[in-house]
């Protein structure tokens, strides 16, 4: 696969998982894991939650790189474009808000699936993961436990601090914690793909490729 299609579907998947994002957030019944863990952090720390999202993102791309995993170019348009794209979704309108508990349901249900999907595209491409997906993959490296469980693990843990700081959630919160594990182990099975067997290019390698490719 040529470098030019690994960026396509490395956008493409930020692209959707950001839409993910944005239907899970107007089922309207909780916020998902992370972000009821990024506005705990907030709450206690008085800062932005967009702020604790990208220092976050930081910390845990320290602590994979620290255990051998590598920072790639997908990991870098990951941390920058995700939000943007969340923001100009939300500001566009496009998704409607759900007005009943049973749609809620499914629209949470959809949009988790979105974004493991997205999950996939990206990760797929061996150009690095983004950092809360790198941190999945490092731990289901070293431990050997199925990625689906690793996924459910940390994003309750991440539920239980963020709600322990004061973060926002509720039943699609505890939803999204249990449910996300069987998107990911379910979407990787139809896909067949292994995360552990993806050997990443650190964004050096991918920059230093693509300069000295040769010219068609």
């Amino acid at each position: 696969m040529t470098y030019i299609r690994k960026l396509i579907k490395v956008f493409l998947g930020i692209i959707l998982y950001a839409l993910g994002v944005v239907i899970t957030i107007e089922a309207r019944i909780g916020f998902s894991p992370w972000e009821v863990f990024h506005a705990g952090l907030a709450n206690v720390l008085n800062l932005q939650i967009g702020t604790i999202s990208i220092g976050v993102g930081l910390i845990l791309i320290t602590i994979t790189t620290i255990f051998g995993e590598k920072i790639g170019m997908a990991t870098v348009l990951n941390i920058i474009f995700v939000g943007l794209t969340v923001n100009l979704i939300l500001n566009a309108e496009i998704i409607p808000t759900s007005k009943r508990f049973s749609f809620s349901i499914i629209q949470m249900t959809v949009g988790l699936f979105i974004m493991v999907f997205a999950t996939y595209l990206y990760l797929s491409t061996g150009l690095g993961a983004g950092p809360r997906d790198a941190f999945m993959v490092l731990i289901n490296r070293r431990t050997g436990i199925k990625v689906g469980i690793v996924r459910s693990l940390i994003e309750i843990t991440v539920t239980i601090l963020g709600a322990l700081m004061g973060g926002l959630f509720g039943w699609g919160t505890i939803m999204a914690a249990v449910i996300i594990g069987i998107a990911l182990q379910t979407v990787f099975r139809i896909f067949k793909f292994d995360p552990r067997t993806v050997e990443h290019e650190d964004i050096k390698t991918t920059l230093t490729s693509m300069l000295n490719r040769p010219a068609p």
